[in-house]
């Protein structure tokens, strides 16, 4: 069992005291440490203490329908202080539900009612994939694809905009400025699997297990709405080309080159 300050910390936010009790109780049977609230005050007063301690949060659970500031808002408010996974646990399985966590900055979510084994198993696939994110960060490795530089180890990507008029092909050092792409952690993942390999045609399927780290059923849903966000973000950089191009009744690839 590790001790408190080696375990890793979760924030388990319910407006359901007796699911907070039982993630709380499960979670730390497990081994980790917890911070828990009842609603989206007390989750940031909770984020507040635990920072102020020196400590980070390692990973969110978060309900969505809450009394006052939603899951969505809470995300948002999380989002500014916090890079860990956040995954929301929800009944809702709309689409604009799913669109709205994505943009609030969510990684996955979790239907219920789940079971703790199904949601432990969750939990540790997705702390495995910071890990193994983390501990390859020691090497740099860049790909300059088209007019889009990857680095892989920093985990940054940039976007060279076009010369200024009657500069002229050759302005390409100081006539081109880099826009840097804003990303979450999903979106880069999803980008440094295609791009590594481009060409080659991954099915939604893969790129869910590949990307989400365990092997369950892909929601294509999923994929598809981080790939859609993924294009309007390079655009929106001033990239000339599309980036990930679809194949129809396949899957998605690496389109920049």
């Amino acid at each position: 069992m590790p001790s408190e300050t080696d375990a890793k910390l979760l924030l388990i936010v319910d407006d359901e005291p007796a699911i907070v009790n039982m993630l709380d109780e499960y979670f730390q049977m497990e081994g980790y440490a917890t911070a828990c609230a009842t609603d989206a005050e007390g989750a940031l007063a909770e984020v507040r203490r635990v920072l102020e301690r020196g400590r980070g949060v390692d990973l969110a659970l978060l309900d969505v329908n809450m009394p006052g500031m939603d899951g969505f808002g809470l995300c948002r408010r999380l989002r500014e202080v916090l890079s860990c996974p956040i995954i929301f646990l929800t009944a809702r399985i709309e689409d604009a539900d799913q669109l709205d966590g994505f943009s609030a900055g969510a990684d996955d979510y979790v239907l219920k009612p789940f079971s703790l084994a199904v949601l432990g198993g969750r939990v540790r696939a997705h702390l495995a994939r910071e890990a193994r994110r983390d501990g390859g960060t020691a090497s740099r490795s860049v790909s300059v694809l088209s007019d889009i530089t990857i680095d892989y180890a920093k985990r940054t990507v940039e976007v060279r905009t076009q010369p200024a008029a009657g500069e002229g092909p050759g302005a390409t050092a100081g006539g081109r400025a880099s826009v840097r792409v804003d990303l979450t952690r999903t979106e880069f993942d999803i980008i440094a699997l295609l791009s590594k390999h481009p060409g080659r045609v991954y099915d939604r399927a893969f790129i869910y297990e590949r990307v989400w780290a365990r092997d369950a059923t892909g929601d294509p849903s999923i994929v598809r709405e981080h790939v859609r966000r993924i294009r309007n973000k390079f655009e929106a950089a001033g990239a000339r080309h599309e980036v990930i191009e679809t194949v129809w009744g396949v899957g998605y690839r690496w389109a920049a080159r």
